[in-house]
């Protein structure tokens, strides 16, 4: 059997993309997926996404880290499955998909020569603060975040992030691991461990927003509609949000940035 598949990256978080509206991938076939996504002998990629029919949206988005397995909400993958269904004309511009954490609205950006994507994220309404440089908190997935005055990239971000991802509290289930840098009252960079792929990648799209919302208490910004510019190793992503103050809580949460083609091609499977 043969499959067709595309690439896109977003601020070098790649994807291997399907486009499976009449579900023939053999989505639980893990071994199959970590074999597509294995960089030495595979097509190489953070992880793979399928394109579904939904009854409710344009599509449904179901996502696999690189380790095989199902896993929860990727924004950098919202933004790229967003671009391949425009790509495919399968919507216009602006549109609704669904995903394992529910509806997502898109709309398309163009300027400059660029084309960015902007995803609408879920509102957050629960964050743990553990003290003013540390949080946890879920924006589709769970992330744990560290602000730090030490250069994150004098940082040995792989050992330094085990040792949260797999200390007692998360090792059962997980957690993404970010370490940030605060560079202006609305500016960061951030660098992400994520889990399922278990080692740093080049961008976080879940991360990065979980790291600009917290940037809102942790710079003590009043209540009203914010914007934080965000720099990856990956590129550069924006983030805007409603903050109300009192309540520690965000609405109206978009995820804004570029979403590339890279390739596409057919694989033996």
């Amino acid at each position: 059997m043969h499959i067709h598949f595309t690439k896109y990256q977003g601020t070098g978080n790649d994807f291997i993309i399907i486009d499976d509206r009449l579900k023939l991938f053999p989505e639980n076939n893990s071994e199959l997926i970590e074999k597509l996504c294995n960089r030495k002998f595979g097509i190489g990629a953070d992880g793979l996404m399928l394109l579904q029919p939904d009854d409710n949206a344009a599509y449904y988005m179901k996502y696999y880290n690189s380790d095989g397995k199902e896993s929860s909400m990727c924004g950098n993958g919202g933004r790229c499955i967003a671009a391949f269904a425009i790509r495919l004309g399968i919507v216009q511009g602006t549109h609704t998909f669904n995903a394992i954490d529910g509806l997502h609205e898109v709309k398309e950006k163009r300027g400059n020569n660029q084309i960015k994507i902007q995803l609408g994220m879920q509102d957050v309404n629960d964050i743990e603060i553990r003290n003013m440089e540390n949080y946890v908190l879920n924006t589709g997935s769970p992330h744990y975040i560290q602000f730090t005055p030490t250069n994150i990239n004098e940082i040995n971000i792989v050992e330094e992030a085990r040792k949260i991802r797999y200390n007692e509290e998360f090792k059962s289930n997980g957690i993404n691991v970010n370490f940030i840098n605060l560079l202006g009252i609305n500016k960061i960079a951030i660098r992400t461990y994520e889990r399922g792929v278990e080692d740093e990648t080049l961008s976080c799209g879940t991360g990065v927003t979980a790291a600009a919302i917290t940037t809102a208490i942790i710079n003590q910004l009043v209540t009203g509609v914010h914007k934080i510019d965000v720099e990856t190793k990956g590129g550069y992503l924006s983030v805007s949000f409603m903050y109300h103050k009192v309540e520690k809580r965000f609405s109206d949460v978009w995820l804004t940035g570029p979403a590339t083609f890279v390739f596409e091609g057919e694989i033996a499977i």
